[in-house]
């Protein structure tokens, strides 16, 4: 099989999702243009060589509708011949879109290809394009559907994590990106977003908390009571899980994913692409995995994509040097640590979704180049990338540095 290389990868800075944001006035296009005219740039990029654009978007409608990818290379001047695809797994579509795009090159059927994915939360709105799963009986029923938070809160409770156990975890990710923030650890990566005047409008994650500490988040009411006791998902959760009695409400806005909007790319290709390209490899994709899980648990997923993306690389937990796994709600990550045992040493040592931000369709993307940064500044090997998805996913990525 033909060895995927990463060769560079860049994201925007994540802006809040809400109208007030500093990335409101920027439409989607304009966001996942900024990520691959940047990559093209800063990489002096022929882009005859690039034969395919696949960006993750989970709300593919209205002004981010319409297959953004090849509108994005449109706009980005990659030329007419670079063709693109739109692709959603929920969460993980940032991340799959990267695995598509190393699958593409491993195959032999493209030599060179640009994963991401973008979202603009702000303008398109959370559940925009809407679906079966949450309304129609035939599969709602079928799945225990509830809204994501219950789920997380139902985690919590099965796993045993208290509100304070899941608010000490939220402060040490405002923690560890702030930390990171004020390091230059992104710098690399960030490329700001402008203005169609060349003023900056945003050029660091907005999104992330510095000051948040116990105290201020116990001000917080969990989020997703009502939901789950006057909405009637609790009993949905407790009907899936009878070993639980009674869901314990843990999760707010401060231990869960910030909503935010913002774009990345990640440029993959073959040993021999590279070559004629003048670009040096950063590292080598492994092995990826997709898989489904538990849906009333619904978040559980980076667990079981785990095992399985391990067995396919031949490895162990031992094997991976870091992990990140995507902070959807703080009980996703504990739950990971606690199922293999690991310390927070490993894992999201640069912060992650509960401080700067979830904008769905491209986090996967963007902390895959999180921690391959984080792999060259440590001098480490190997990293493991995962996302929890909605209706009961996982996908997980290894990678391995150059």
């Amino acid at each position: 099989m033909i060895e995927a290389f990463i060769y560079d990868h860049v994201r925007t800075p994540r802006g809040r999702g809400k109208p007030d944001g500093a990335l409101h006035e920027v439409t989607a296009l304009r966001l996942a243009e900024t990520a691959l005219r940047a990559l093209k740039e800063r990489n002096d990029l022929d882009t005859r060589l690039v034969d395919d654009v696949i960006l993750g978007c989970v709300d593919p409608v209205g002004e981010a509708g319409g297959d953004i990818a090849r509108a994005a290379a449109l706009v980005a001047d990659y030329g007419t011949h670079v063709p693109g695809v739109q692709i959603n797994r929920f969460c993980a579509s940032g991340l799959d879109a990267v695995n598509f795009a190393a699958a593409q090159v491993m195959a032999g059927q493209h030599d060179m290809t640009v994963g991401g994915g973008v979202e603009s939360m702000s303008r398109v709105g959370l559940g925009a394009s809407g679906g079966a799963w949450p309304v129609d009986p035939a599969i709602a029923i079928k799945s225990w559907f509830m809204p994501q938070g219950v789920s997380a809160d139902l985690i919590a409770t099965k796993y045993g994590f208290s509100r304070d156990e899941c608010d000490a975890y939220a402060v040490e990710s405002q923690k560890r990106s702030a930390k990171s923030w004020a390091e230059g650890m992104f710098r690399n990566a960030i490329v700001p977003v402008r203005d169609v005047n060349g003023i900056t409008l945003l050029d660091t994650d907005e999104h992330v908390r510095p000051s948040t500490d116990m105290q201020s988040l116990a001000g917080l009411k969990a989020s997703f009571v009502q939901m789950g006791q006057m909405g009637g998902f609790d009993a949905v959760a407790v009907d899936a899980h009878p070993d639980v009695e009674a869901v314990n409400h843990v999760h707010h806005a401060g231990n869960s994913s910030g909503i935010v909007d913002g774009a990345a790319a990640v440029l993959v290709g073959s040993k021999e692409a590279g070559e004629k390209a003048g670009l040096k490899p950063r590292a080598r994709i492994r092995a990826f995995a997709n898989i489904g899980s538990d849906p009333a648990l619904m978040l559980t997923g980076p667990v079981d994509v785990t095992k399985k993306v391990l067995a396919r690389a031949g490895m162990t937990v031992a094997d991976i040097d870091l992990f990140e796994v995507n902070e959807a709600f703080a009980a996703v990550v504990l739950r990971f640590c606690q199922a293999f045992g690991l310390d927070s040493s490993k894992v999201n040592v640069n912060g992650g979704a509960i401080a700067m931000g979830h904008p769905l369709g491209a986090t996967g993307a963007m902390i895959l180049g999180t921690v391959l940064d984080e792999l060259e500044r440590t001098g480490k090997e190997r990293a493991l990338v995962t996302l929890c998805i909605g209706a009961g996913m996982g996908t997980a990525t290894i990678i391995e540095r150059v």
